[in-house]
C-alpha cells in the first residue's frame, strides 16, 4: 500500500493549491493529489465562459504545467475516485479498491452538478457543467443545434446564454424564480441583466416550471408545468452542486449540506480537513452563519488556511468573499455576501453600462455588486471589509470615491 504525508482529495482549485502552498511554505513531506479526472488541474470557472467560447485554450486554463508539478514532487493520481475513507487506519479507497495511506488528509471533491430529478432529466443531450468533458460535449453538442435550452438563472446559465448568443445560437433560458441571480444579488441587477440578455436575442422566461425533457434517445425538448414543450437540441443545466461529501460523512464527518469544519477547516474526524464548495463553515461574512461558499477564493483562501495548519502556522479563516462573472461585455465583480439585506442602493446609471449596487443592513455596509465599475469593486471590498456604516445618500453619490466614506 502506498502512503503519503498528505494526501489530498480532489484536484480542482483548493487541491491544487494545498499542495502549491505547502511547497511554498517548504513542507518537505510526500504530497500527492487524488483527481476523478485525468487532466491536470485547471481552472473552472473558463468552462462556462472563455473555454466554452474557444477563446481559452485548455493549456492555458491549466493552473501549472506538469512540469510544476514533477518538479515539486508532488504525486498526481489522476482518473480514481475515493469511495471510502478509513479515519482509524488513516487509509482512503478508490473506485479500483486501491487503498492508500496519508498522514493528513484534504477533501476538496467540490461537487457534482444538480440535476434535474424530472422524467427525461437523464437523457442524452442532458448537460451539467462541472468538467473539461462537461465543456467539451456542450461545445460539440451547441454546434450543431437549432435550438438550446438553458435552465437556471445563476451564473453558469447566464453566462452559457451569453457565449451560445455571441456565436449565434438560438436560446431559451427557463429560471423558477421571478427573476435572475435572485439568490445572490438584488432586484437591480437582476433586472439589467435580464433586459441584456433580451436586447442580446435570449428568450428569457421567468417563474417556469419545468416537469420533463422530452425525447426517447436524446433530448429533443423541454416539457413546462402549463403543457407547453420547448424544442430543444441539447438542454444545459445551471441549478447548483450537490456537495460531494458522502465517503466523509459515511466515515462519520458531521455535515449535512456540506462537511462541517471550524475555522482552521478542520473535520470532526482527525487529521482531515475540508474545504472550498464541500465545507460548511461559520463565515464571518455571513454574521457567523454556517454556509457553503461556492467560489475560487474560498476555495484558494480555505486551501492556504490547511497548509499554514499543517506546518504549524495556524490562522483561522477570515476572508472576505469574491466573485466574479463574464456576460457579453459586461464584467461583475462582487464582494460579500448581500443575503439579507435589507437596503439596496444605486450608485450610478445602468443605463451607461457601468454601475454598482451597494447593500446594507442595519446601516452597515454588507456587500457591492459592480458592473464595469472595477474602480468601485476595489474600494467597495474595503468598505465592506470594514463594515461601514453610510447612508444611501452617501453611497449614492458617484462623485465620492467610495473610500473617502471611511475617513468621514
Amino acid at each position: 500500500m502506498s502512503r503519503y504525508d498528505v494526501v489530498i482529495v480532489g484536484g480542482g482549485h483548493g487541491g491544487a493549491q494545498v499542495a502549491v502552498m505547502l511547497r511554498t511554505q517548504k513542507f518537505e513531506g510526500s504530497i500527492a493529489i487524488i483527481g476523478d479526472e485525468l487532466e491536470l488541474p485547471y481552472e473552472r470557472p473558463p468552462l462556462s465562459k472563455e473555454y466554452f467560447a474557444g477563446e481559452k485554450e485548455f493549456e492555458r486554463i491549466q493552473l501549472r504545467p506538469a512540469k510544476y508539478w514533477d518538479e515539486r514532487e508532488v504525486t498526481m493520481l489522476l482518473g480514481k475516485r475515493v469511495v471510502s475513507v478509513d479515519p482509524v487506519a488513516h487509509t482512503v479507497t478508490t473506485d479500483g479498491g486501491e487503498a492508500i495511506g496519508y498522514g493528513k488528509l484534504v477533501w476538496a471533491t467540490g461537487g457534482s452538478p444538480r440535476m434535474l430529478p424530472i422524467p427525461g432529466g437523464d437523457l442524452p443531450g442532458v448537460q451539467g457543467v462541472r468538467t473539461r468533458a462537461d465543456a467539451d460535449a456542450m461545445k460539440v453538442a451547441s454546434e450543431a443545434a437549432g435550438q438550446i435550452v438553458v435552465i437556471g438563472g445563476g451564473y453558469i446559465g447566464l453566462e452559457a446564454a451569453a457565449v451560445l448568443r455571441k456565436a449565434g445560437r438560438k436560446v431559451v433560458l427557463l429560471e423558477a424564480l421571478d427573476r435572475v441571480l435572485a439568490r445572490v444579488a438584488g432586484a437591480d441587477l437582476s433586472r439589467f441583466y435580464e433586459q441584456e440578455h433580451r436586447d442580446h436575442g435570449v428568450d428569457l422566461r421567468l417563474g417556469v416550471c419545468v416537469d420533463a425533457i422530452e425525447g426517447d434517445t436524446h433530448a429533443t425538448g423541454v416539457r413546462l408545468a402549463d403543457g407547453e414543450i420547448i424544442p430543444a437540441d441539447l438542454v444545459i443545466v445551471g441549478i447548483g452542486i450537490i456537495p460531494a461529501t458522502q465517503p466523509l460523512i459515511a466515515a462519520g464527518a458531521a455535515g449535512g449540506n456540506g462537511v462541517l469544519v471550524d475555522r482552521l477547516c478542520k473535520t470532526s474526524l482527525p487529521d482531515i480537513y475540508a474545504i472550498g464548495d464541500c465545507a460548511a463553515h461559520e463565515n464571518d461574512f455571513a454574521e457567523g452563519a454556517t454556509i457553503r461558499l461556492e467560489s475560487v477564493q474560498n476555495a484558494n483562501d480555505q486551501a492556504n488556511v490547511v497548509a499554514k495548519v499543517i506546518v504549524g502556522d495556524e490562522a483561522p479563516y477570515h476572508a472576505i468573499p469574491w466573485f466574479w462573472s463574464n456576460q457579453y461585455d459586461l464584467k461583475l465583480q462582487t464582494a460579500g455576501l448581500s443575503t439579507g439585506h435589507d437596503q439596496a442602493v444605486l450608485r450610478g446609471d445602468p443605463a451607461n453600462r457601468s454601475f454598482s449596487v451597494v447593500y446594507l443592513k442595519a446601516g452597515k455596509v454588507i456587500a457591492i455588486d459592480c458592473v464595469n465599475a472595477t474602480k468601485d469593486y476595489v474600494q467597495g471590498r474595503m468598505i465592506v471589509t470594514a463594515g461601514l456604516v453610510a447612508t444611501p445618500d452617501q453611497l449614492a453619490d458617484t462623485d465620492t470615491p467610495l473610500k473617502e466614506l471611511l475617513a468621514s
